[in-house]
């Protein structure tokens, strides 16, 4: 198990399990570190099937979405999928206003979200 410093990982099977330990994902600096981490997370394996767990997320900024859809881009062109779990009412609120419910496979917990994988 790797250890970053924003994000926490695991693995169930093939699919790596990702956890944010922020509370807050609104700095810019914060940002910049989740998005290498992620990617130095996702680089190791080409299309690589990814759970996020936003259950530790109370808020988040508009560019935390810009790159959720960088993320999706990557792995998807790899031939991989990504998925989310535990985002709360008031995050997805603005997944629904922006449409990304649509694009962004979005699940309750990650037992539901692990078990669409199969």
């Amino acid at each position: 198990m790797d250890q970053f410093r924003r994000i926490q990982t695991g693995k169930t099977g093939d699919v790596h399990m990702v956890a944010f330990k922020d509370a807050k994902i609104l700095d810019d600096t914060v940002l910049d570190e989740i998005k290498t981490e992620l990617n130095t997370l996702i680089g190791k394996v080409p299309g690589p099937d990814v759970l996020l767990d936003f259950g530790n997320v109370q808020f988040m900024s508009s560019a935390m979405l810009g790159l959720l859809g960088q993320l999706h881009r990557k792995i998807s062109g790899g031939k991989g999928r990504l998925k989310m779990c535990n985002i709360r009412p008031e995050i997805f609120q603005v997944f629904k206003l922006t449409s990304l419910d649509k694009l962004f496979s979005i699940h309750k917990d990650a037992p539901t979200a692990l078990a669409t994988f199969n």
